[in-house]
């Protein structure tokens, strides 16, 4: 341990930019276990942990990282599948630059952060290939049943804690697969969808009950559901994208960023690719600077564009997106155009995006400065499909579900009792992003976690339970 001053900073070799840019396979090889022991081995093992504290899970790093080092690679799984459900797809999507390896003490001394996504990985990629990830084994009986609403993260933390507690757990979903942004946000070049299903069948397989293609509001409301299970969780993320208030902004060719991703990631299952979706040939122009801009701008490429461009407001260093993905997105063509903002769009079909050149003023309520139009800075883009990347807001649960009971914040996110994540509804619960507002999955897991816990004590404080239909 402790050789980080001799050994240098490596993550896993990138496949070459022309060559990944053709098709949606991760781009990075895996480690092989000289280098996983290596890169594990360079942990200062330093007495307060900053990556652990920075991390939402509070995974145990420099311990895993040890063993790791150590070649018990079956004991670094053990530990990390402890604090996470998902370890080996937060190794590949978290945004380690910001939470662990940007807090690593090394990094601080100038020696390279620890590649601790990738170590992550590669301790549970290993553990899988080795058969060391066991069946989801169910507790003893409770009686009590639970339906979870939405099955992305933080819903499937939850389905799996409660059914290891002994609870018979419903999971529905709107989608005819489960995962939510897993499977159909996040696309293949970052996380390989056999890589969510294993994590999917695992838990069919331990009891978990999937409804695939249930709409609450549609299938059922939110009073039937609640008559069916003696507890609820709603976990259905936020996915009603962030609207753009431009003149043309509802022209033919100007899309939002999750219809283009899901589009595309459908294909990866075998579902014909829309036109509207489909970027190839196309002169392309994504909005925004965020995770999921970069997400579009690198499917643009390998659906074959013509060009893909990035706009954003902001410069390059205050843009809130992973500093990687703009690289890896630089590496495989995409220009970035920062400091700028759209105008309008023109055309329809859209054949022009209208911008203006950006400056950063003064610091808004956040913190952060707030750009500024700049005088005469206007400019053109021809554009054949824009894609806008703006964010996303909740849906009005309280209308679709039929629950008018259903408070909300005054962003549409749902009002819970912090202390025990119950909302309005006696015996409803709510966890992730329709909670905290649209964040990373590592905090869904998170949340996933701790309502779980919740969830599973008030069912045992109570004295009655649901009778049957």
């Amino acid at each position: 341990m402790l050789d980080f001053v001799t050994r240098s900073q490596a993550y896993p070799p990138k496949r070459p930019a022309d060559a990944r840019a053709r098709d949606f396979r991760e781009i990075a090889a895996p480690f092989v276990p000289e280098q996983g022991a290596e890169q594990a081995a360079r942990c200062s093992q330093c007495g307060v942990p900053y990556c652990a504290v920075h991390c939402p899970l509070h995974n145990h790093i420099p311990d895993w990282l040890r063993l790791a080092a150590e070649g018990r690679l079956r004991e670094a799984f053990e530990l990390s599948n402890a604090t996470s459900t998902m370890p080996e797809i937060c190794g590949r999507i978290c945004p380690q630059d910001r939470l662990c390896e940007g807090n690593c003490v090394i990094e601080f001394s100038g020696h390279g952060a620890v590649t601790i996504g990738a170590v992550e990985k590669y301790i549970t990629d290993t553990a899988w290939a080795e058969g060391w990830v066991t069946p989801l084994e169910p507790g003893p009986a409770t009686g009590r049943s639970i339906g979870v609403i939405g099955a992305g993260p933080a819903g499937l933390t939850a389905a799996e804690y409660l059914r290891e507690a002994g609870h018979e757990v419903h999971v529905y979903d709107r989608h005819d697969r489960a995962g939510g942004l897993l499977t159909y946000g996040i696309p293949g070049f970052k996380l390989e969808k056999p890589v969510v299903v294993r994590r999917l069948e695992r838990l069919a397989a331990g009891g978990i009950v999937f409804h695939q293609g249930f709409e609450v509001g549609r299938d059922a409301d939110l009073a039937a559901l609640r008559a069916r299970h003696d507890a609820l969780l709603i976990a259905t993320g936020v996915y009603r994208p962030k609207p753009i208030d431009l003149p043309g902004a509802e022209r033919e060719g100007v899309v939002a960023a999750l219809d283009y991703l899901i589009a595309s990631n459908r294909a990866d299952f075998g579902t014909p690719l829309p036109p509207a979706f489909d970027a190839a040939g196309k002169r392309v122009v994504v909005i925004g600077g965020g995770d999921t801009a970069m997400d579009c701008v690198r499917t643009a490429v390998r659906q074959g564009a013509a060009s893909v461009q990035c706009l954003y407001r902001r410069d390059r260093a205050n843009m809130p997106g992973s500093q990687r993905e703009v690289a890896n997105a630089e590496e495989e063509g995409v220009e970035f155009i920062w400091l700028s903002a759209p105008t309008a769009f023109e055309g329809d079909p859209v054949r022009a995006v209208r911008a203006r050149a950006m400056r950063l003023g003064s610091p808004d309520a956040s913190g952060r400065r707030r750009p500024e139009p700049v005088p005469e800075g206007d400019f053109t883009l021809e554009a054949d499909l824009v894609i806008q990347a703006l964010g996303f807001d909740p849906e009005d649960l309280p209308l679709a579900f039929g629950a008018a009971e259903l408070r909300v914040t005054r962003w549409g996110t749902l009002i819970v009792e912090p202390a025990t994540m119950v909302t309005s509804l006696p015996g409803v619960f709510a966890a992730g992003d329709i909670v905290r507002g649209a964040s990373l999955v590592v905090w869904a897991i998170r949340d996933g976690r701790d309502v779980a816990a919740k969830m599973h004590a008030w069912l045992a404080a109570q004295t009655t339970k649901r009778v049957a239909a």
